[in-house]
C-alpha cells in the first residue's frame, strides 16, 4: 500500500502546474469490504459489496496572506469487481477559502446532504437513508457557499446550474449550529432546504447530541415531487454507544407517503476498532417497503481500512 501510495504521489505532482513545494497536497482512501447474505424480496443470496470506497486527493494552496485555493477529486472504487467501471467521480472541486467563508465550483454533496452530518449511522451500506428518502445527492455543475462560522452559526447554500435548456436550475439551503463530529460542541443542529432538485422540494431538519458515551439523533424530513405534488413526510432516529474500542449502534427510519403506504427500515451494528485506521464491524438491516409490496434485509460482516 506503501509502494502505492507513494506511486500515485508522484503521479500527480509530475502533473500539477503549481510549485509543489507551495500546495499542500494530501492523498487519502478508503477500502470498506463486506460479505452479505440478503434478501431483496425475491429469495436469499450471497454477496460481496465495496461500500463506496474511494480514493482521492485534496489540498490547500495558500495565494496570499488572507485566499487560499482549495481543492478535492476524489473517486469510488470498486474493490469487489462486479461493477463495469472501477473508478467513478465523487465530490470533485476547485474554488478559494478567506475571511468571506468558502466558494467551491464543481460536482459535489448537495447542502441539505451535508445538513446530516453524522446522523446516518449506516451511510454508505445498505441501511442508508437514501432508501426511503429522497435527497441524498451528489451534484454535478454545482456553486457552493459556505458562511464564516459565529458562534457555532454558519449558512451555507448550493446552487445547481442547469447546463440545458429544458432543465431550470436549483438550490439548496441550510443553517448549521455546532460540530458534526460533536468535539467541539455537544449539540450539532441543522435546517435545510431543496427547491427543484432532482425535481423534488424538501425540508429537513437535524439535531444531534452527545452526553458521556452516547450519541442521539433525531431528523424530520418532508418531501414533495414537484411534478405531481406526491408527499411525503419522513423520522429518522439514530444511536451509538461506545465502550473501549467497541461500539454499538442501531436506528430507525419511516416513510409515510400521504395517502399511500407507509415504508419503514430499521438497523443494528457493532464496529470494534483494530487501529486508528481499521475496524471490523457486522450489521443488520431490514426493510418494510410497502410502496414496493415487497420485504428486504442483509446480514454482514466487513472491514473497513483508512489511509
Amino acid at each position: 500500500m506503501k509502494l502505492i501510495k507513494n506511486s500515485i504521489v508522484l503521479a500527480l505532482t509530475s502533473i500539477i502546474t503549481l510549485p509543489t513545494f507551495a500546495a499542500n497536497i494530501d492523498l487519502y482512501g478508503r477500502a470498506n469490504v463486506s460479505l452479505q447474505s440478503s434478501d431483496e424480496g425475491e429469495g436469499r443470496f450471497s454477496e460481496m459489496n465495496s461500500n463506496a470506497s474511494r480514493i482521492g486527493f485534496k489540498g490547500i494552496h495558500e495565494l496570499n496572506d488572507s485566499v487560499d485555493v482549495v481543492y478535492q477529486a476524489e473517486f469510488q472504487v470498486d474493490i469487489d469487481g462486479d461493477a463495469e467501471d472501477v473508478f467513478t467521480g465523487r465530490n470533485q472541486f476547485i474554488g478559494l477559502r478567506g475571511g468571506f467563508g468558502e466558494v467551491l465550483l464543481g460536482k459535489n454533496d448537495s447542502i441539505l446532504k451535508q445538513s446530516q452530518g453524522k446522523m446516518d449511522l449506516f451511510s454508505d451500506y445498505n441501511g442508508d437513508i437514501k432508501v426511503l428518502w429522497k435527497g441524498e445527492n451528489r451534484l454535478s455543475n454545482t456553486v457552493t457557499y459556505k458562511s464564516p462560522k459565529f458562534s457555532y452559526f454558519q449558512l451555507a447554500a448550493t446552487y445547481i446550474v442547469a447546463d440545458s435548456v429544458e432543465a431550470d436550475d436549483a438550490i439548496s439551503i441550510a443553517a448549521f449550529y455546532g460540530d458534526k463530529n460533536l468535539k467541539k460542541s455537544q449539540i450539532y443542529a441543522a435546517l435545510a432546504y431543496d427547491a427543484e432538485v432532482k425535481d423534488y422540494d424538501i425540508v429537513r431538519a437535524t439535531v444531534q447530541g452527545k452526553v458521556a458515551d452516547v450519541t442521539l439523533g433525531l431528523i424530520l424530513h418532508n418531501q414533495k415531487a414537484v411534478d405531481t405534488a406526491a408527499e411525503m413526510d419522513g423520522v429518522m432516529v439514530s444511536a451509538k454507544y461506545t465502550t473501549g474500542e467497541t461500539t454499538f449502534k442501531g436506528q430507525y427510519q419511516i416513510a409515510d407517503h400521504k395517502g399511500g403506504e407507509k415504508n419503514s427500515g430499521i438497523s443494528a451494528g457493532v464496529d470494534y476498532k483494530l487501529a486508528k485506521s481499521t475496524k471490523v464491524y457486522a450489521f443488520y438491516t431490514s426493510f418494510d417497503l410497502k410502496t414496493e409490496d415487497k420485504d428486504t434485509d442483509h446480514l454482514a460482516v466487513g472491514i473497513q481500512y483508512e489511509f
